[in-house]
């Protein structure tokens, strides 16, 4: 939590703002004036007076640490990145594996809802389920082609030993007994009146 704010104390926070803001404004008005100094001088010039090799010339294992300066012109910052990429194919290789790769306007620019296997609640659990289901269904239709006139003759055999037992009548005044674990529901009963 922080301490409740006073006018000074506000006022000491802004002119403090104000002085970095203008400390940053000097810096960069210096580092621009020496970026447009650079520009006309040519490629080499400007290689020699900061005392860098030229990147076209380095080789594998140079240091490229140096140009990665803020005083270095971006130009010349970027052919040595180039050069340092391409001189080793570690670093030159995308795996694909950097979170920050992937395009996540995706979803956006598909201009319909999104497809997820995710269910809520229930997690990856079915579709995980469902995709193990499916695998073992050619297997399976496999064996029962190979094993088919047994299976039917057992089939039929099985459905004439089956035979549906009676249940018995409700009585018109007693309920249902609930099974121990099933939902309890509220249950209302409502007298009729006499007219």
């Amino acid at each position: 939590m922080s301490a409740p704010s006073t006018f000074w104390a506000r006022r000491r926070a802004a002119v403090e703002a104000e002085a970095q803001a203008e400390a940053r404004a000097q810096i960069e008005a210096v580092a621009a004036a020496r970026q447009a100094e650079l520009a006309e001088k040519d490629d080499a010039e400007v290689l020699q007076e900061m005392g860098l090799p030229d990147p076209d010339a380095m080789q594998p294992g140079d240091d490229f640490a140096a140009f990665m300066a803020r005083e270095v012109p971006e130009h010349l910052r970027n052919k040595a990145l180039r050069k340092l990429w391409r001189s080793n194919p570690v670093l030159a290789c995308v795996d694909g594996l950097n979170e920050y790769d992937d395009d996540f306007r995706a979803a956006m620019l598909a201009g319909g809802p999104v497809q997820t296997a995710y269910q809520v609640g229930k997690g990856m659990m079915a579709h995980i389920e469902e995709m193990a289901r499916q695998a073992e269904q050619p297997a399976r239709t496999e064996e029962v082609t190979e094993d088919a006139p047994d299976v039917a003759t057992a089939d039929a055999a099985a459905e004439e030993d089956v035979t549906p037992e009676p249940q018995p009548a409700m009585p018109a005044g007693e309920e249902v007994a609930e099974a121990p674990n099933a939902p309890r529901r509220m249950r209302f009963h409502f007298e009729e009146e006499a007219t």
